[in-house]
């Protein structure tokens, strides 16, 4: 590959009028270019697919990370499977539509600002990113409902066959592991997840207990670790970039139509991972 850009979205959530829009609009500028879609593209099993074949129609190579509402099973969605075999199911639509996966071997991007192992990652969350003065799980989810604050993954993201959704977790991050450790130890990494694999970015939250369903603290090291040249994540709908530890991390959120109308939102749209933009060359975040 000589040319092109890895590009990256997440959380078009093409429920929305508004965001299919964005959807129908999103288009490569190379025949060349990588798009990277961290989760939560939809609720809806027709919906996703629908999203992820207009995308891998356009783009030379598509890789998807789940977010959590995919993983949802609303009522209204002829697809009433859940848990593991809702996400297995949805794997499975992926590959039909030639999109990579977290269950597929690492690609390698050796276009502009490559070769990086290019590593779609499913990691859920373990409540460790507790309320402040919680020392259980139970505790901190008791604390955040007497604020209001109740995710409704509680209610639609079922983690059939594990007890919780933190063993789901537990073993998702235990298969992740072994799979980036046998990763080519000569490559740095380009890592997508749907969320922050460190905590640091949900300190902005409007509602801080809320990060309690944002990540896990198991993945805290997973950037210096696995030699990463940049994270990419959803989840938050706080479209950025930060560093931590002389890494790049990338928001690269839509969100809902409400928040991106907002004055002075972040601009929405495709973000440039690779080849790295010169700060001052970089658009407005």
């Amino acid at each position: 590959m000589s040319g092109g850009r890895l590009l990256a979205i997440s959380d078009l959530h093409v429920a929305y009028t508004e965001n299919r829009k964005i959807v129908e609009g999103l288009r490569p500028t190379s025949d060349d270019d990588w798009l990277l879609v961290a989760g939560d593209v939809g609720e809806l099993s027709e919906d996703i697919a629908w999203a992820l074949s207009t995308l891998s129609d356009r783009f030379a190579k598509v890789v998807w990370a789940p977010g959590n509402h995919e993983l949802w099973t609303p009522r209204q969605d002829p697809l009433q499977l859940r848990g593991q075999e809702r996400y297995d199911h949805l794997v499975e639509v992926c590959r039909g539509l030639g999109v990579l996966t977290p269950e597929d071997p690492y690609a390698v991007w050796d276009g502009p600002g490559g070769p990086v192992t290019v590593a779609p990652l499913f990691v859920l969350y373990d409540y460790s990113f507790r309320v402040p003065g919680a020392e259980t799980k139970e505790q901190s989810l008791a604390m955040a409902r007497e604020k209001g604050v109740v995710c409704t993954d509680e209610f639609f993201l079922h983690p059939d066959p594990y007890p919780g959704r933190d063993a789901w977790c537990d073993a998702r991050v235990a298969e992740t592991e072994r799979r980036l450790a046998a990763c080519d130890p000569g490559l740095p990494t380009v890592l997508v997840n749907h969320f922050p694999l460190v905590r640091d970015p949900t300190n902005i939250l409007h509602y801080p207990d809320f990060a309690q369903w944002c990540g896990t603290v198991q993945t805290a090291d997973w950037h210096r670790r696995f030699r990463a040249r940049a994270v990419v994540y959803g989840h938050l709908h706080i479209p950025r970039t930060t560093w931590y530890d002389g890494v790049r991390f990338e928001e690269v959120s839509v969100g809902y139509p409400r928040e991106w109308r907002r004055p002075g939102h972040p601009r929405t749209g495709l973000r440039q991972i690779l080849p790295e933009i010169p700060p001052s060359e970089a658009p407005t975040s």
